[in-house]
């Protein structure tokens, strides 16, 4: 066991100096095993329980569980060991390597999100020696920023399910209850080329494809007419007809031709309803055009997230960070934390606009007041759970 623990720029260094890309592309893709190995040697130094889960079907990729106390309820802190994939020439500095400048830590993952789990030791060591009468668990990912596999992962494991899921993607400081959800999906027509100088030597993929755009744009409409949630920005479910390819020259009949769309439905419409529907409303196009239509996830989708204005988690981050919780456009792994039957919400530092992006930074002017609110949701949950009126 270590005898001192690293201080917060210590541990966001070597977090970020370990690289942990994950990416549908396997020329970037890593492994996030030696990140969840240096985070367990963290936790289990603090006293808690620790456990490293292989992600199935998934090599090289890991889960944590690490839990101070024992019994029911208490708290959940969760975050993603992985990062996007980067390209160098584009930063100013190493992404690989912790700059300070401009009163900020610049790396990749110090805002998205391996800056969280420094943030959460520094706000345990504040309880060393002190009794939890209810447990805090700590959740590390992987594969946030492709699959979740990690996060779906967890959400068939077996483990006590605290009353409340703070995940600290950056929100500057924002507690963030609600975010739509994410289905992005390839309809594949497959027709029979032929000479373009007889249509009846052929079937058209091209033809099916214009009808197949026309009903997908009818059924966006509906969806909207049908669908409004004040809570977002865009206060309506969006379908975006995003890519489209078919054919390989004008004198020959298009003997294939696929479109990718990507849904983003309200909370309380659900994913597999969705696709039912619209593989539904396609069918009957494949006999009319003498074609074969499938319609195929691009990747797992996500559902919608709704944490209740009056929920406990919610009032009481909002009191805490004298910020209304909001919605977000952006997706995160609070559905699968939500489906365990914990209250959920996204809380954390830093801006979401700076993750993705070359030079991505945590400014230090949120780093204390993120413990603070850390250490606060440690207190009400784990130390003393019989305050649950804010």
């Amino acid at each position: 066991m270590s005898l001192v623990l690293p201080n917060v720029t210590r541990m966001l260094s070597e977090l970020v100096a370990d690289a942990s890309v994950s990416c549908a592309s396997p020329r970037w893709d890593l492994s996030n095993a030696s990140v969840i190995a240096r985070l367990a040697t963290w936790f289990s130094d603090l006293g808690f329980v620790v456990e490293v889960l292989d992600v199935p079907g998934h090599p090289g990729k890991q889960n944590l569980i690490a839990t101070l106390g024992t019994g029911e309820g208490g708290l959940v802190l969760s975050g993603h060991s992985d990062t996007v994939p980067f390209d160098e020439q584009l930063w100013k500095y190493d992404p690989l390597k912790l700059q300070q400048a401009d009163n900020r830590f610049y790396g990749l993952g110090t805002c998205d999100m391996k800056g969280f789990f420094p943030l959460i030791v520094e706000a345990v060591k504040k309880f060393k020696g002190q009794p939890f009468a209810q447990p805090l668990i700590v959740l590390a990912t992987a594969d946030e920023e492709s699959s979740m596999s990690g996060a779906r992962a967890l959400s068939r494991a077996n483990f006590n399910k605290p009353r409340a899921a703070v995940i600290g993607e950056p929100t500057n400081l924002v507690p963030v209850r609600m975010h739509k959800g994410i289905m992005m999906e390839a309809v594949r027509i497959s027709g029979r080329s032929g000479h373009s100088s007889n249509p009846a030597l052929g079937n058209n993929a091209l033809d099916c494809m214009h009808s197949v755009l026309g009903t997908l744009i009818d059924y966006r409409n509906g969806l909207q007419q049908k669908y409004r949630h004040a809570g977002f920005e865009i206060d309506y479910p969006t379908l975006n007809l995003g890519h489209i390819h078919g054919g390989d020259n004008p004198n020959r009949i298009c003997g294939f031709c696929e479109l990718q769309y990507d849904l983003r439905p309200l909370p309380g419409m659900h994913l597999p309803e969705l696709q039912e529907q619209i593989k539904s409303l396609l069918a009957p196009l494949a006999a009319e055009f003498g074609v074969q239509v499938d319609v195929e996830p691009l990747f797992p989708s996500i559902e919608a997230f709704e944490t209740l204005q009056d929920a406990e988690l919610v009032r009481l981050c909002e009191k805490m960070t004298g910020n209304p919780a909001e919605s977000v456009a952006f997706a995160t792994e609070a559905p699968f934390l939500q489906n365990l039957g914990m209250e959920t919400i996204v809380l954390g530092a830093g801006s979401i606009d700076q993750a993705h992006q070359p030079d991505e930074f945590l400014a230090f002017d949120q780093i204390n007041p993120m413990i603070n609110i850390l250490e606060q949701l440690i207190s009400h949950y784990c130390v003393s759970p019989s305050l649950k009126n804010t």
